[in-house]
């Protein structure tokens, strides 16, 4: 008899263990896939109503009250645009995230363009950007048809990220696939070439580096023309600077006199990029041409430009015009800095016009936002020194 109730308690406590087993694991074999939702997303009574409403209610979490409030805008037969319009108006993204996953595995379902296109908008607002670059790759793999809004998106997710930067070139190339009527699947649109043209110019360094990425903007001005496209006034711009970072001015004043021929008017980016690589360039005359066209309609140049010009007519000895831009510059709220002004006084200090040059310093240090006291100072030591005879 002793024995016989020694193993009945064996039994009910491994019975015991077994009930604690199973429980466990439902509890943690929930939400395996890692855009699944929770089970109760998925379960029978979210589908088919629940019986026990009150306890229900008392086992959701707040996010899956708010999920499952979604899902109840969602009518039967539901369309991508229906999708697309909750993922838009869902502040949450990753509440979006769920609601664009549950809905690809309902039947009869598929995501197409929009829907896609309003979640990875959401993934990149959200700052959810691992979940964002999964959604580029599924775009890229063919999820949905080509779109050029959607693509134009996703390349410019792509051109943000600096380790993506290949992964928008895909991209074009995707866009350019022909199909079986050998018409390009997406035409890009000078959105995508601006878009791609700015993401190379922000890998430009110095010049050997340069000229590797300068092959790439003749590969995309190139085809933009081939393609159709009329480029606008921020692409040439972004071409003229791209030429003229690599000195290839020959190049960059073509572009910039076919800007009429697409009807784009130049700005002061246009001349600013022409005026500052035709100065680095050697190219001194042609480029105070330029600079005076420039002025001659209303345009400024920003301060690079500016001290880029004044520095090269300081070195070329035409110090006048040099202290003339200078006044010009001051005119239109834009400082020298201190490599600048020094440069021009120096140079005077050389040319034997010592007292000249101390009369501008005098006459910059009374002027208002010409330059600080520190400034001031540097410079007066450094003239000082300059005039002092060494052995």
């Amino acid at each position: 008899m002793a024995v016989l109730l020694r193993s009945n308690r064996l039994l009910s406590r491994s019975k015991q263990h077994v009930l604690l087993f199973l429980s466990f694991h439902n509890s943690n074999s929930i939400d395996v896939h890692p855009f699944l939702p929770s089970r109760h997303f998925c379960d029978s009574s979210s589908l088919d109503g629940n019986p026990n409403p009150s306890f229900d209610a008392r086992s959701r979490t707040p996010l899956e009250r708010q999920f499952d409030t979604w899902i109840d805008r969602l009518r039967p037969g539901f369309t991508a645009d229906d999708v697309a319009a909750a993922i838009r108006a869902q502040d949450d993204p990753d509440l979006a995230l769920d609601l664009f996953r549950w809905t690809a595995l309902r039947p009869g379902y598929r995501h197409d363009a929009s829907s896609y296109l309003s979640m990875l908008q959401v993934a990149v607002s959200g700052r959810r950007y691992a979940q964002a670059e999964v959604l580029v790759d599924e775009v890229l793999a063919g999820a949905c048809s080509p779109d050029l809004p959607l693509f134009n998106a996703a390349i410019r997710f792509c051109c943000a990220r600096r380790h993506l930067f290949s992964r928008a070139f895909d991209l074009f190339k995707k866009m350019q696939q022909r199909d079986s009527s050998n018409r390009a699947l997406c035409r890009p649109s000078v959105e995508t070439y601006s878009m791609l043209l700015a993401a190379v110019l922000r890998r430009f360094g110095k010049p050997p580096v340069c000229y590797v990425y300068l092959q790439t903007i003749r590969m995309l001005a190139r085809q933009m023309k081939a393609s159709g496209v009329i480029p606008d006034t921020f692409a040439l711009n972004l071409i003229i600077k791209a030429y003229s970072k690599c000195l290839e001015m020959d190049e960059a004043l073509r572009v910039f006199k076919e800007m009429g021929l697409y009807g784009c008017e130049p700005n002061e980016f246009s001349y600013g990029y022409l005026v500052q690589g035709l100065c680095q360039k050697g190219w001194l005359g042609k480029g105070m041409d330029y600079l005076k066209e420039m002025r001659s309609r209303g345009l400024v140049p920003t301060a690079s430009v500016y001290m880029a010009v004044v520095c090269s007519l300081a070195l070329d000895r035409r110090l006048d015009e040099a202290i003339e831009v200078v006044f010009d510059m001051l005119e239109n709220g834009k400082a020298p800095d201190l490599l600048t002004y020094r440069t021009v006084l120096e140079e005077m200090c050389r040319e034997g016009r010592t007292e000249a040059a101390f009369e501008l310093l005098e006459e910059l240090g009374r002027r208002n936002g010409a330059m600080s006291r520190k400034m001031y100072s540097n410079l007066l030591e450094g003239l000082h020194w300059l005039c002092q005879p060494h052995e």
